[in-house]
């Protein structure tokens, strides 16, 4: 246990920071699922949207400093490329 009413304060604020943390990134690997499923299906349509939503889920987690900058950066690249091959086929 924390000795000072400081210490305890920051270990309440880090716990809910967690369980809040943990809440995003799960709806985070949610929509990265769903947007997989859809690519998998080649259904181009329900990709793009699902890419925009996921999109907007990973900005909003990294301007929290949940992710990384470059992290969402890359995990969006990458889902693009994904997009990207089932519109050539």
């Amino acid at each position: 246990m924390p000795q000072k009413g400081s210490a305890a304060k920051r270990h309440r604020q880090s716990l809910k920071h967690r369980e809040r943390n943990r809440s995003v990134r799960s709806t985070v690997r949610t929509a990265n699922k769903k947007f997989a499923e859809a690519v998998s299906a080649k259904d181009k349509e329900a990709a793009q949207e699902r890419l925009h939503a996921f999109a907007k889920l990973i900005d909003t987690a990294a301007g929290k400093g949940i992710y990384k900058k470059n992290t969402a950066a890359r995990k969006k690249s990458r889902m693009q490329k994904l997009l990207n091959s089932i519109e050539q086929e």
